[in-house]
Protein backbone atom coordinates (compact mmCIF):
# COMPACT_ATOMS: atom_id res chain seq x y z
CA UNK A 1 0.00 0.00 0.00
CA UNK A 2 2.80 2.40 1.27
CA UNK A 3 4.71 1.50 -2.59
CA UNK A 4 0.90 2.44 -4.38
CA UNK A 5 0.44 5.76 -2.55
CA UNK A 6 4.48 6.64 -3.46
CA UNK A 7 3.78 5.62 -6.81
CA UNK A 8 0.60 7.80 -6.81
CA UNK A 9 2.33 10.36 -5.82
CA UNK A 10 5.48 10.43 -7.77
CA UNK A 11 3.01 10.56 -11.03
CA UNK A 12 0.56 13.27 -9.55
CA UNK A 13 3.98 15.45 -9.00
CA UNK A 14 5.43 14.66 -12.34
CA UNK A 15 1.31 15.45 -14.27
CA UNK A 16 1.82 18.55 -12.01
CA UNK A 17 5.44 19.36 -13.46
CA UNK A 18 4.68 18.61 -16.82
CA UNK A 19 1.75 21.11 -16.78
CA UNK A 20 3.76 23.55 -15.56
CA UNK A 21 6.08 23.32 -18.18
CA UNK A 22 3.81 22.62 -20.59
CA UNK A 23 1.92 26.39 -20.14
CA UNK A 24 2.39 28.71 -22.54
CA UNK A 25 4.80 32.10 -22.18
CA UNK A 26 4.60 35.41 -23.12
CA UNK A 27 7.59 36.63 -25.85
CA UNK A 28 7.06 40.47 -26.01
CA UNK A 29 8.16 41.25 -29.99
CA UNK A 30 7.86 45.14 -29.88
CA UNK A 31 6.49 47.91 -27.83
CA UNK A 32 6.71 51.73 -27.77
CA UNK A 33 5.25 53.12 -30.25
CA UNK A 34 2.23 55.23 -29.35
CA UNK A 35 -0.63 53.36 -30.25
CA UNK A 36 -3.12 51.12 -28.74
CA UNK A 37 -3.54 48.62 -31.12
CA UNK A 38 -7.16 46.39 -30.80
CA UNK A 39 -7.05 45.22 -34.91
CA UNK A 40 -4.35 42.34 -35.19
CA UNK A 41 -4.14 40.33 -38.69
CA UNK A 42 -2.20 37.13 -38.86
CA UNK A 43 -1.68 35.76 -42.52
CA UNK A 44 0.78 33.33 -41.72
CA UNK A 45 3.55 32.33 -39.00
CA UNK A 46 5.52 35.27 -40.55
CA UNK A 47 3.31 37.79 -41.94
CA UNK A 48 1.04 39.98 -39.39
CA UNK A 49 -0.39 43.38 -39.57
CA UNK A 50 -1.71 45.68 -36.18
CA UNK A 51 -3.87 48.31 -36.52
CA UNK A 52 -4.48 51.30 -33.66
CA UNK A 53 -5.13 54.79 -32.17
CA UNK A 54 -3.41 57.90 -33.83
CA UNK A 55 -3.88 56.52 -37.28
CA UNK A 56 -1.16 53.81 -36.81
CA UNK A 57 -0.66 50.66 -38.54
CA UNK A 58 2.39 47.70 -38.27
CA UNK A 59 3.23 44.94 -40.24
CA UNK A 60 6.62 42.46 -39.63
CA UNK A 61 7.25 40.00 -42.47
CA UNK A 62 9.48 37.79 -40.45
CA UNK A 63 7.73 36.92 -37.05
CA UNK A 64 7.32 40.02 -34.98
CA UNK A 65 11.54 40.13 -35.53
CA UNK A 66 11.05 43.67 -37.63
CA UNK A 67 8.53 45.95 -37.80
CA UNK A 68 7.30 48.59 -40.17
CA UNK A 69 5.05 51.15 -39.01
CA UNK A 70 2.86 53.79 -41.09
CA UNK A 71 0.85 56.81 -39.86
CA UNK A 72 -2.02 56.97 -42.24
CA UNK A 73 -2.22 60.45 -44.24
CA UNK A 74 -4.85 62.18 -43.64
CA UNK A 75 -5.81 59.77 -40.45
CA UNK A 76 -3.56 60.90 -37.91
CA UNK A 77 -6.52 60.84 -35.45
CA UNK A 78 -8.06 57.91 -37.10
CA UNK A 79 -8.54 55.08 -34.21
CA UNK A 80 -8.31 51.71 -36.54
CA UNK A 81 -10.20 49.30 -34.49
CA UNK A 82 -9.89 46.08 -36.80
CA UNK A 83 -7.60 45.29 -39.68
CA UNK A 84 -7.96 42.43 -42.14
CA UNK A 85 -4.90 41.38 -44.03
CA UNK A 86 -4.23 39.40 -47.47
CA UNK A 87 -0.48 39.11 -47.25
CA UNK A 88 2.53 41.06 -46.79
CA UNK A 89 1.18 44.17 -49.56
CA UNK A 90 -2.58 44.09 -48.90
CA UNK A 91 -4.50 44.96 -46.43
CA UNK A 92 -7.86 46.88 -45.15
CA UNK A 93 -8.48 48.85 -42.13
CA UNK A 94 -11.70 50.50 -40.48
CA UNK A 95 -11.70 53.56 -38.83
CA UNK A 96 -15.03 54.09 -35.96
CA UNK A 97 -16.76 57.16 -35.09
CA UNK A 98 -18.13 59.73 -37.60
CA UNK A 99 -17.89 59.38 -40.37
CA UNK A 100 -16.99 55.93 -40.91
CA UNK A 101 -14.03 55.43 -43.21
CA UNK A 102 -12.80 51.43 -45.00
CA UNK A 103 -9.22 51.96 -46.22
CA UNK A 104 -7.51 49.78 -48.23
CA UNK A 105 -3.54 49.39 -49.49
CA UNK A 106 -1.81 47.30 -51.72
CA UNK A 107 1.51 48.64 -51.59
CA UNK A 108 2.30 46.89 -48.06
CA UNK A 109 0.92 49.89 -46.26
CA UNK A 110 2.65 52.87 -47.87
CA UNK A 111 -0.49 54.27 -49.27
CA UNK A 112 -3.96 53.76 -48.45
CA UNK A 113 -7.17 54.42 -50.47
CA UNK A 114 -10.55 55.15 -48.84
CA UNK A 115 -12.98 52.55 -50.49
CA UNK A 116 -16.28 53.20 -48.35
CA UNK A 117 -17.34 56.20 -46.16
CA UNK A 118 -20.54 56.68 -44.51
CA UNK A 119 -21.47 60.07 -42.78
CA UNK A 120 -24.62 58.93 -41.35
CA UNK A 121 -25.21 60.11 -37.40
CA UNK A 122 -24.26 57.50 -34.95
CA UNK A 123 -21.99 55.59 -37.69
CA UNK A 124 -19.70 53.85 -35.62
CA UNK A 125 -17.98 50.31 -37.25
CA UNK A 126 -17.05 47.66 -34.80
CA UNK A 127 -15.35 44.69 -36.38
CA UNK A 128 -14.46 43.43 -40.05
CA UNK A 129 -13.99 39.90 -40.89
CA UNK A 130 -13.30 37.71 -44.50
CA UNK A 131 -14.42 34.34 -45.78
CA UNK A 132 -11.88 34.71 -48.39
CA UNK A 133 -9.91 37.10 -50.42
CA UNK A 134 -13.07 38.23 -52.20
CA UNK A 135 -16.03 38.11 -49.73
CA UNK A 136 -16.14 40.36 -46.58
CA UNK A 137 -18.46 41.85 -44.14
CA UNK A 138 -18.30 44.55 -41.47
CA UNK A 139 -20.68 45.06 -38.66
CA UNK A 140 -21.37 47.98 -36.99
CA UNK A 141 -23.72 49.79 -33.95
CA UNK A 142 -27.33 49.89 -34.43
CA UNK A 143 -28.63 52.88 -35.92
CA UNK A 144 -32.70 53.48 -35.67
CA UNK A 145 -32.57 50.42 -33.57
CA UNK A 146 -31.22 48.20 -36.26
CA UNK A 147 -27.21 46.81 -36.52
CA UNK A 148 -25.24 48.09 -39.46
CA UNK A 149 -24.01 45.79 -41.94
CA UNK A 150 -22.25 46.14 -45.31
CA UNK A 151 -21.03 43.42 -47.62
CA UNK A 152 -17.92 43.17 -50.62
CA UNK A 153 -17.31 40.88 -52.94
CA UNK A 154 -14.73 41.97 -54.53
CA UNK A 155 -11.88 41.86 -52.03
CA UNK A 156 -12.81 45.15 -50.45
CA UNK A 157 -12.61 47.68 -53.66
CA UNK A 158 -16.15 48.36 -52.55
CA UNK A 159 -18.99 47.94 -50.04
CA UNK A 160 -22.70 47.97 -50.27
CA UNK A 161 -24.62 48.71 -46.67
CA UNK A 162 -27.59 45.86 -46.48
CA UNK A 163 -30.81 47.60 -46.99
CA UNK A 164 -32.52 49.08 -42.98
CA UNK A 165 -35.49 46.69 -43.73
CA UNK A 166 -32.69 43.52 -43.56
CA UNK A 167 -30.77 44.15 -40.76
CA UNK A 168 -30.80 42.69 -37.76
CA UNK A 169 -33.47 44.15 -34.75
CA UNK A 170 -31.22 45.07 -31.25
CA UNK A 171 -32.90 45.91 -27.67
CA UNK A 172 -32.57 49.40 -26.19
CA UNK A 173 -28.62 49.49 -24.97
CA UNK A 174 -27.60 46.93 -27.03
CA UNK A 175 -24.36 47.16 -29.07
CA UNK A 176 -21.61 45.37 -30.37
CA UNK A 177 -18.23 46.09 -28.90
CA UNK A 178 -15.11 47.57 -31.08
CA UNK A 179 -12.66 46.02 -28.77
CA UNK A 180 -10.70 43.66 -30.95
CA UNK A 181 -12.07 42.87 -33.83
CA UNK A 182 -13.48 39.51 -33.10
CA UNK A 183 -16.85 40.78 -32.55
CA UNK A 184 -17.88 38.74 -35.32
CA UNK A 185 -16.16 35.28 -37.18
CA UNK A 186 -16.77 33.36 -39.98
CA UNK A 187 -19.20 30.40 -39.32
CA UNK A 188 -18.90 28.06 -42.11
CA UNK A 189 -17.80 28.72 -45.69
CA UNK A 190 -20.91 31.47 -46.48
CA UNK A 191 -22.23 32.73 -43.02
CA UNK A 192 -21.10 34.52 -40.00
CA UNK A 193 -22.06 34.62 -36.22
CA UNK A 194 -21.32 37.79 -34.34
CA UNK A 195 -22.42 39.06 -30.38
CA UNK A 196 -23.93 41.77 -28.77
CA UNK A 197 -23.26 43.49 -25.12
CA UNK A 198 -24.41 46.59 -23.23
CA UNK A 199 -28.09 46.13 -21.26
CA UNK A 200 -28.33 43.21 -23.17
CA UNK A 201 -26.47 40.63 -25.18
CA UNK A 202 -27.13 38.20 -27.97
CA UNK A 203 -25.59 35.69 -30.50
CA UNK A 204 -26.77 36.61 -34.19
CA UNK A 205 -26.53 33.11 -36.69
CA UNK A 206 -28.61 34.15 -39.60
CA UNK A 207 -32.19 34.92 -38.87
CA UNK A 208 -31.38 33.25 -35.51
CA UNK A 209 -30.83 35.33 -32.08
CA UNK A 210 -30.18 33.63 -29.49
CA UNK A 211 -29.89 35.38 -25.37
CA UNK A 212 -26.54 34.87 -24.31
CA UNK A 213 -26.51 33.93 -20.25
CA UNK A 214 -23.06 36.23 -19.63
CA UNK A 215 -22.95 39.44 -17.75
CA UNK A 216 -24.85 42.22 -19.02
CA UNK A 217 -27.32 44.57 -17.82
CA UNK A 218 -24.85 47.87 -17.84
CA UNK A 219 -23.24 49.50 -20.75
CA UNK A 220 -19.71 48.17 -20.05
CA UNK A 221 -20.89 44.43 -20.02
CA UNK A 222 -21.88 41.62 -22.43
CA UNK A 223 -19.95 39.42 -25.14
CA UNK A 224 -17.13 41.05 -26.74
CA UNK A 225 -15.68 38.15 -28.62
CA UNK A 226 -16.67 34.78 -30.26
CA UNK A 227 -14.41 32.33 -31.92
CA UNK A 228 -15.82 29.13 -33.78
CA UNK A 229 -13.62 26.00 -34.39
CA UNK A 230 -12.73 23.96 -36.53
CA UNK A 231 -9.85 26.23 -38.37
CA UNK A 232 -10.49 25.38 -41.83
CA UNK A 233 -14.76 25.07 -41.15
CA UNK A 234 -14.60 21.35 -42.40
CA UNK A 235 -17.49 21.01 -39.82
CA UNK A 236 -19.62 24.15 -40.71
CA UNK A 237 -18.51 25.90 -37.33
CA UNK A 238 -20.52 23.53 -34.97
CA UNK A 239 -18.29 24.38 -31.68
CA UNK A 240 -18.29 28.40 -30.55
CA UNK A 241 -17.37 29.81 -27.68
CA UNK A 242 -17.73 33.41 -26.44
CA UNK A 243 -16.27 36.03 -23.73
CA UNK A 244 -16.35 39.23 -22.28
CA UNK A 245 -17.46 40.45 -18.83
CA UNK A 246 -17.52 44.38 -17.48
CA UNK A 247 -14.88 46.07 -18.81
CA UNK A 248 -15.72 48.54 -15.96
CA UNK A 249 -14.61 45.98 -13.48
CA UNK A 250 -11.89 44.05 -15.02
CA UNK A 251 -10.98 41.50 -12.59
CA UNK A 252 -14.77 39.93 -11.98
CA UNK A 253 -14.64 36.42 -13.82
CA UNK A 254 -18.59 35.71 -12.89
CA UNK A 255 -19.83 34.94 -16.38
CA UNK A 256 -17.54 36.25 -18.39
CA UNK A 257 -16.55 33.00 -20.44
CA UNK A 258 -19.66 30.32 -22.26
CA UNK A 259 -18.99 27.73 -24.89
CA UNK A 260 -21.71 25.59 -27.25
CA UNK A 261 -21.05 22.32 -28.94
CA UNK A 262 -24.54 22.61 -31.42
CA UNK A 263 -23.94 25.82 -33.34
CA UNK A 264 -25.04 27.88 -30.68
CA UNK A 265 -28.18 26.63 -29.68
CA UNK A 266 -27.28 25.82 -26.13
CA UNK A 267 -24.67 27.23 -24.10
CA UNK A 268 -22.55 26.22 -21.17
CA UNK A 269 -21.02 28.09 -18.34
CA UNK A 270 -17.05 27.29 -17.74
CA UNK A 271 -16.58 25.55 -14.63
CA UNK A 272 -13.52 27.52 -14.57
CA UNK A 273 -13.43 31.19 -15.94
CA UNK A 274 -10.61 32.76 -17.15
CA UNK A 275 -9.55 35.73 -14.86
CA UNK A 276 -11.36 38.55 -15.17
CA UNK A 277 -13.09 40.87 -18.24
CA UNK A 278 -11.81 39.47 -21.65
CA UNK A 279 -12.23 40.63 -25.35
CA UNK A 280 -10.75 38.86 -27.27
CA UNK A 281 -10.98 34.57 -27.42
CA UNK A 282 -9.28 32.23 -30.14
CA UNK A 283 -9.15 28.86 -30.92
CA UNK A 284 -5.06 27.40 -30.68
CA UNK A 285 -6.30 23.84 -31.72
CA UNK A 286 -9.75 22.28 -31.02
CA UNK A 287 -9.02 21.90 -27.40
CA UNK A 288 -6.76 24.14 -26.91
CA UNK A 289 -7.69 28.26 -26.17
CA UNK A 290 -6.44 31.24 -25.54
CA UNK A 291 -7.90 34.61 -24.51
CA UNK A 292 -6.46 38.04 -23.24
CA UNK A 293 -8.21 41.38 -22.10
CA UNK A 294 -6.87 43.79 -19.83
CA UNK A 295 -6.68 41.82 -16.60
CA UNK A 296 -4.62 38.98 -18.42
CA UNK A 297 -3.97 36.66 -20.88
CA UNK A 298 -5.82 32.85 -19.42
CA UNK A 299 -5.27 29.39 -21.82
CA UNK A 300 -8.09 26.18 -21.69
CA UNK A 301 -6.95 22.85 -22.83
CA UNK A 302 -10.02 21.51 -22.56
CA UNK A 303 -12.30 23.39 -24.72
CA UNK A 304 -12.98 26.07 -22.65
CA UNK A 305 -14.31 24.39 -19.38
CA UNK A 306 -11.53 25.32 -17.54
CA UNK A 307 -9.01 28.43 -17.45
CA UNK A 308 -5.56 29.08 -16.14
CA UNK A 309 -3.60 32.45 -16.30
CA UNK A 310 -0.36 33.01 -17.55
CA UNK A 311 0.01 36.39 -17.69
CA UNK A 312 -1.45 39.37 -15.52
CA UNK A 313 -0.23 41.66 -18.66
CA UNK A 314 -3.27 43.16 -20.34
CA UNK A 315 -3.50 42.59 -24.04
CA UNK A 316 -6.63 43.49 -26.07
CA UNK A 317 -6.35 40.86 -29.13
CA UNK A 318 -5.00 37.64 -29.66
CA UNK A 319 -5.34 35.84 -33.01
CA UNK A 320 -3.90 32.24 -34.28
CA UNK A 321 -2.20 32.34 -38.39
CA UNK A 322 -4.94 32.00 -40.75
CA UNK A 323 -2.50 29.62 -42.67
CA UNK A 324 0.07 28.38 -39.70
CA UNK A 325 -0.18 27.72 -36.14
CA UNK A 326 1.55 30.64 -34.42
CA UNK A 327 -0.54 32.99 -31.92
CA UNK A 328 0.07 36.96 -31.46
CA UNK A 329 -1.38 39.04 -29.19
CA UNK A 330 -1.46 43.15 -28.91
CA UNK A 331 -2.34 45.83 -26.57
CA UNK A 332 -1.90 49.15 -25.12
CA UNK A 333 1.60 51.24 -25.99
CA UNK A 334 2.37 49.18 -29.86
CA UNK A 335 2.87 46.24 -27.49
CA UNK A 336 2.74 43.05 -29.64
CA UNK A 337 3.45 39.82 -28.41
CA UNK A 338 4.13 36.13 -29.49
CA UNK A 339 2.50 33.01 -27.34
CA UNK A 340 5.57 30.80 -26.78
CA UNK A 341 5.07 27.28 -26.40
Amino acid sequence: MKKIILLSFFVFSSTLLFAQKALPKIDTLTSGTKTSIRGLSVVNDNVLWVSGTNGMVGKSTNGGKAWKWFQVKSFEKADFRDIEAFDATTAIVISVGEPAYILRTTDGGENWKVVYENKAKGMFLDALEFWNSESGIVIGDPINGKLFIARTFDGGYSWQAIPEQYRPTTENGEAVFAASGTAITALDRDEAVFVTGGKSSHVYIRDQKTKLPIAQGKESTGAFSVAVWDHNKRNGGKKLIVVGGDYMADTVSANNCFYSNDRGQSWKAAKQPPHGYKSCVAYISENELVTCGTSGVDVSFDSGDTWTQISKEGYHVCRRAKDGKTVYLAGNGGRVAKLAR
